[in-house]
């Protein structure tokens, strides 16, 4: 008797017996398979029905899989050379893996060396990942020397949320234990896992330990402090390298260093962490960003307002977001008797703006926008550089419109976001709709109100042809939202702006914001949030990286410099100066007392867009020579041009 199953949409006939596989053992690309919705083994047995999806291992669950697995192998090498170590959690990560161990020491280079030696044996062994299902009690006497995953056991229905990464290993349901068996079939090594795995160690073809680090067991910092190994895995020795790559580029561009090398920014322990100032220089990218975006927002229909820094705590119990956001929000602030708190986003104060006086059906959509600068208790942990801060300036607006208007507004805002980043060189991206989790109850509101929202944001998004993510549980609690996901110049992902609905706030038991209809009625607005580029902060910490430091001319620091040859010719070039500045150009002239050829190095460290060189020849012939930041000279360019060439480049924001 056969057995029916699906394999690829494809109907087949199968013996009894047959294990995954089978039906796919002449395919080495293929590690695991999806059977109705679930990932496994490729050792599971099939059943009469089944409907089986192939896993590549260049596929997302592909990677997860092949990473997973990479992390056992470490932390088998880990226990080998290391036998008093315990074990933590080790789930994939994206681009890699990491495991945590609680070890008297940590791990120094050389031990990540010895480990990595380790692990390419156990690779070349072909040890087999076997899967098995245990007890809860099976599962403690078994791993009764390892106390991290005893309390996980204990957790297991809530472990996910108890503890990042924590799924991997357990959840709801029962318990599994996967063996690295030997080719005799003696267990090497055992982890509590809920799988998949690859087939065998032999399926891991390129990997490399990248650093260690400190991590508080669950993170929570009132754990004991264990010690993290990441490493990174990939489907191809090719693939890793072009990802080692990236990595040396990533950190070429890291913002932090090259905000200190180009005088930007710094990051004073005195103000503390998380909380940036901008040195003259960063600060005139800081308000060219700034400016430019404000002006666009008007000509966009918005009104431009402004709010406090700090406001009595009712006023955020009465939007929600106390108690669903208050950890990331400052602790409170006696004020004459009564809490305040610095704000954490601006949206409630926009509302007592709305609610200032009757508003009428005519005004809308009403947009209001500011620089809002906010505060937010991000954990020491998690802060870097400009990209992920304590106290930030969103470009922060709120579009009030009636239900009707409510799909015209979503196209309307996203265009206006999508035109921006264009505007900034970023133009490679794709969009991601968040929804909410209906098993979690952090989500306020309505079936219909979601359903209705959701559809909207949706329909609006695929309406402008751009790759569409779905990111289930994502949403804020008030209501769904669409993001903008950019790609750097190195590839790399980064969310931009974003897009809310919200059907709370302005609800009775909220704000209570109304206006006045046609028919004279009473009715309960739409509010739209939206961000186009999250923080000025953070988006200059992309831009840095990005750009590598080197500004297209509208938004560097210092737009041209003057290098004269000798000391004569400082004269010549300060009228130039005097011309272009004029124009609004940014320009200086380098009449210190180094060579010539030290001043164009200098020049070039500091990614001026423009060099303009003046010798006795240029002098004489009303001209300068241009010099690029690529290294490229055109000589002879009258005065004219040369202010023509620059203006027009700042004028058109063009890349040079």
């Amino acid at each position: 008797m056969s057995l029916s199953v699906t394999v690829a949409g494809t109907a087949q006939e199968v013996d009894p017996g047959t294990r995954a596989w089978q039906l796919f053992a002449d395919d080495p690309q293929i590690i695991a398979a999806r059977i109705g919705g679930e990932l496994v083994d490729l050792s599971r047995e099939l059943a009469d029905g089944d409907e089986v999806e192939p896993v590549a291992i260049d596929s997302p669950d592909g990677l997860d899989i092949l990473r997973h697995s990479t992390a056992h192998v470490m932390a088998q090498a880990v226990q080998e050379l290391f036998p008093e170590a315990k074990l933590g959690i080790g789930p994939p990560i994206r681009d890699g893996f990491y495991y945590d161990f609680d070890v008297e020491t940590p791990f120094t280079p050389e031990d990540l060396a010895k480990i990595e030696s380790r692990m390419k044996k156990i690779v070349k062994e072909g040890q087999k990942f076997s899967r098995r299902e245990v007890s809860d009690d099976d599962a403690r006497a078994e791993l009764a020397d390892e106390p991290y995953k005893l309390e996980l056991i204990g957790l297991k229905s809530s472990a996910g949320d108890a503890a990042e990464g924590a799924s991997v290993e357990v959840g709801e349901g029962g318990l599994s234990i996967y063996d690295n068996l030997k080719r005799d079939g003696s267990t090497a090594w055992k982890d509590l896992c809920r799988g998949p795995h690859l087939p065998t160690t032999k399926r891991i073809p390129a990997f490399k330990l990248m650093r260690s680090a400190a991590a508080y067991w669950r993170g929570d910092e009132k754990n004991k402090q264990l010690q993290r190994i990441y490493g990174t895995a990939w489907p191809t020795k090719e693939a890793l390298e072009e990802y080692l790559h990236r990595i040396e580029e990533a950190q070429r561009r890291d913002h932090r260093r090259l905000g200190t090398e180009l005088d930007l920014y710094s990051f004073p322990d005195e103000i503390g962490s998380g909380l940036p100032v901008f040195h003259p220089k960063g600060g005139v990218i800081k308000r060219e960003m700034e400016d430019y975006v404000r002006r666009r927002h008007i000509e966009e229909g918005f009104e431009y307002v402004g709010t406090p820094h700090i406001a009595n705590e009712q006023l955020f119990h009465t939007s929600g977001h106390l108690p669903y956001y208050g950890e990331g929000m400052f602790p409170a602030l006696d004020v004459d008797g009564q809490d305040y708190r610095l704000k954490a986003m601006n949206c409630p104060m926009h509302n007592l703006i709305y609610r200032s006086r009757q508003r009428s059906y005519r005004e809308l959509p009403l947009r209001l926008f500011e620089f809002g600068h906010v505060y937010r208790n991000e954990k020491s942990g998690v802060i870097h550089g400009l990209t992920r801060v304590r106290g930030f300036a969103q470009d922060d607006s709120h579009s009030y419109v009636t239900p009707e208007q409510a799909p015209a507004e979503v196209e309307h805002l996203l265009k206006f976001m999508l035109s921006l980043l264009d505007d900034f060189g970023m133009d490679d991206y794709y969009l991601e709709l968040s929804t909410r989790d209906e098993s979690k109850d952090k989500f306020i509101g309505s079936d219909e109100d979601w359903e209705t929202a959701t559809k909207v944001l949706e329909d609006v998004a695929r309406s402008t042809g751009l790759e569409l993510v779905p990111d289930p549980g994502g949403a804020a609690y008030y209501g769904p939202k669409i993001s903008v996901q950019a790609r750097d110049a190195i590839g790399r992902t980064w969310q931009m702006g974003t897009v809310q609905y919200d059907f709370n706030q302005p609800s009775p038991e909220r704000f209570n914001l109304e206006y006045v209809a046609p028919d004279g009625s009473r009715r309960q607005p739409v509010m739209i949030h939206s961000a186009k580029f999250g923080s000025i902060e953070r988006f200059m910490g992309v831009l840095v990286e990005h750009y590598a430091g080197a500004f297209p001319p509208w938004l560097a620091p210092v737009q041209a410099v003057g290098i004269p040859v000798a000391e004569r010719h400082v004269e010549y070039l300060a009228a130039l100066g005097e011309r272009l500045r004029s124009h609004g150009i940014r320009f200086e002239v380098d009449d210190s007392d180094e060579r010539m050829q030290k001043k164009i190095r200098n020049a070039q460290t500091q990614k001026v867009p423009f060099m303009v060189l003046a010798g006795d020849k240029d002098v004489e012939a009303g001209a300068v020579s241009f010099r690029y930041r690529s290294g490229e000279q055109e000589n002879g360019v009258s005065l004219d041009a040369a202010v023509d060439k620059i203006v027009t480049a700042v004028r058109d924001r063009v890349q040079v």
